[in-house]
């Protein structure tokens, strides 16, 4: 089978078998997994998402750092190919999407079927495989950590990006009132068409003027709840936005500065900080995660959320998509198609 090897920690935007110093590599030839259990399914991968934990992976700056050579790549949709003897939840040809630790930048995964979701009448199979990572990020974070409920002020930083994108559509579908941060005019007209109530556009404006701008007008006292993928200077200062009793929802530091948020103002203003690694909820809370999956499907079905693909690239333009994803091109998410046409138009 077609896979992505990591046989060097590198860049990953420099071109496959660019040498023996590579970061990536296309195998042509890999070895199809095997079923190694009774309740084994293995899955002909319709697409497979990028998350910038994939970037940093392959860079040897993640948390979790898998020896070499690996296949990168978490989530993923497809159809079931093979089951093993005792599997009762699906049958071939299925279609189903879920997530791994490793190993979706490939034709074919295994997976027990208890891993697996299928992949509701209706929606659409290669926006399937970018929901898990980012809208279930977005939908833990949001909708089962910090409760968010109508009426509340979300903040959420980084909003053109894959998990900014979801956590705007899931803060709207629990009736909050949401303010986007973002970047260029291109991102500000796609969010405002996403509904969001007001747009922060970084290029022209003061974040701290802009929003307070807006709570004045709509009569809003300040920021309920920060929705934080980016961190760095931007955290600072959209910490001068939040309530008293206010919640921060730490995702991720695309900025690459680690922010300091001060105990003691936390301490005055009652604050709660929430730490948010959605990944290992899969060994300490798997059930929150199979929750949550299973209500985005429905919502997915329902059209109350979309999955807006940016770029659809081949496997062997593996290292343009890492760079649409390092150079903050795409708004929502970057995708790995296999037999698909370049241009994917999902529903909006």
């Amino acid at each position: 089978m077609e896979a992505l090897l990591c046989k060097n920690l590198g860049d990953p935007t420099a071109p496959p078998d660019g040498g023996e110093n590579a970061a990536l590599t296309v195998a042509t030839d890999y070895p199809i997994p095997q079923l190694k259990s009774p309740t084994a399914v293995r899955v002909r991968v319709k697409a497979t998402s990028l998350n910038f934990a994939n970037y940093l992976q392959v860079q040897g700056k993640y948390q979790e750092k898998p020896p070499l050579p690996f296949i990168p790549g978490s989530d993923y949709s497809g159809t079931v190919d093979a089951v093993g003897p005792s599997v009762t939840k699906f049958k071939i040809g299925d279609p189903v999407c879920s997530f791994a630790a490793l190993g979706s930048f490939a034709q074919f995964i295994v997976a027990d079927q208890a891993e697996l979701f299928l992949v509701p009448e209706g929606c659409h199979l290669v926006a399937a495989g970018a929901l898990p990572v980012a809208y279930g990020t977005s939908h833990v974070a949001l909708v089962h950590r910090v409760q968010l409920h109508a009426g509340q002020v979300l903040l959420v930083l980084g909003a053109a990006g894959g998990v900014g994108v979801s956590a705007v559509q899931i803060g709207k579908v629990c009736g909050a009132i949401v303010i986007a941060v973002a970047r260029g005019e291109e991102k500000v007209r796609f969010l405002k068409l996403m509904g969001v109530d007001h747009v922060v556009d970084l290029s022209k404006e003061n974040v701290i003027e802009s929003v307070k701008g807006f709570l004045k007008a709509r009569k809003l006292k300040g920021v309920d709840v920060l929705y934080d993928p980016v961190g760095g200077k931007l955290t600072k200062e959209s910490l001068k936005l939040l309530n008293w009793g206010a919640q921060i929802l730490v995702i991720g530091f695309a900025s690459g500065e680690v922010p300091v948020i001060p105990a003691n103002i936390a301490l005055v203003k009652n604050w709660t900080v929430h730490g948010l690694y959605w990944g290992s909820h899969a060994i300490h809370r798997p059930h929150v995660l199979e929750d949550s999956l299973l209500e985005l499907l429905s919502w997915l079905a329902k059209g109350l959320i979309t999955i807006n693909i940016s770029h659809t690239f081949s496997l062997s333009e593996a290292n343009l998509a890492f760079g649409a994803l390092k150079d903050r091109k795409a708004i929502g998410k970057v995708v790995i198609a296999f037999d698909h046409p370049k241009v994917v138009r999902p529903r909006l």
